[in-house]
């Protein structure tokens, strides 16, 4: 179990050092910072030394290097429309983004996985036929559509709930339904793709020759195994959920990472928006580690192979 976890935090490391590195390149492919911070009225002088405090009169690779020393100590540099380090701004929407993110993550679950396993016992039914509408439907539907649609209808017409901001405790409800709705349905589909793959086996057969009571089966033996599926969906939806939430946060103007992340695009705040992006990445690395955690206690084989 060690070696497994070693390997895949190794593999995590080895992933944010590439994001970070083509981070790197693509700030330097955009052009001199410089061009940021100094107007047209700068002179040489201002030139040259805002180079040295920028660590621009360096080599590329000992520029990298302190870019990377600077990520390491959590120094991401400082914002050029907030003027203040980019890390505090980062920290202070961080918690929308992560409340958003897990409250969408659960309606996906919660909706999903049951729907999903529903529709694999009742193949072939009307609940069948319905769960495979709402999967269609859900996976069609644009973010940015549905939002608007829902926002109309339940903030404009029927005012039960606020239109944007983070206003109440029921504030996070329309964007939270519009960011998890596709996922709902993806996995819906998805458990019930894997549910009927595990019912149709023989020792599902088997245990029902023996009589095993029938809630058992489901839910003990073809649930289990018919699990990994949708854990690997699931870790790619938590890091989606947190990381994908641009639209969601614009439209509603939910003040989290995805809408500070267009605002720092809007303003050309590039250490921001490195920032942004260096976070998102963090993110998604530490979901993809804890699914493959839980890899492997769902099946000891993995940690094996």
């Amino acid at each position: 179990m060690q070696k497994y976890l070693a390997r895949r935090f190794v593999l995590a490391f080895v992933t944010l050092l590439a994001v970070s590195l083509i981070i790197f390149i693509m700030s330097r492919v955009s052009g001199d910072p410089r061009h940021i911070y100094l107007d047209d009225y700068s002179t040489q002088e201002d030139w040259d030394r805002m180079g040295v405090v920028l660590g621009l009169d360096k080599p590329y690779y000992q520029q990298y290097g302190l870019f990377l020393k600077g990520a390491i100590r959590g120094d991401l540099g400082e914002s050029v429309r907030e003027a203040r380090p980019v890390t505090s701004v980062i920290w202070e929407r961080l918690p929308a983004t992560l409340m958003l993110g897990a409250v969408a993550f659960t309606l996906s679950l919660l909706i999903g996985v049951p729907l999903g396993i529903l529709s694999a016992i009742k193949r072939g039914t009307p609940l069948d036929a319905l769960g495979k509408l709402v999967a269609l439907i859900g996976q069609s539907a644009p973010p940015f559509w549905l939002g608007i649609m829902l926002m109309f209808f339940f903030a404009v017409k029927l005012g039960v709930l606020p239109p944007y901001g983070k206003q109440d405790w029921n504030s996070i409800v329309l964007p939270a339904v519009t960011l998890g709705w596709y996922y709902a349905a993806a996995n819906l589909r998805l458990v019930r793709s894997a549910m009927l793959d595990v019912l149709d086996s023989e020792y599902i057969k088997l245990a029902r020759a023996k009589g095993v009571n029938s809630r058992t089966v489901i839910l003990k033996h073809a649930f289990r195994n018919a699990l990994i599926p949708p854990l690997t969906f699931a870790g790619v939806t938590l890091g989606a959920l947190v990381t994908g939430s641009l639209v969601v946060e614009t439209v509603f103007a939910w003040p989290g990472l995805g809408r500070l992340a267009i605002e720092a695009l809007f303003a050309f705040d590039y250490p921001l928006l490195q920032g942004v992006v260096i976070t998102f990445t963090l993110l998604y690395v530490i979901a993809a580690f804890i699914v493959d955690v839980l890899y492997a206690y769902v099946d000891p084989r993995i940690r094996y192979a």
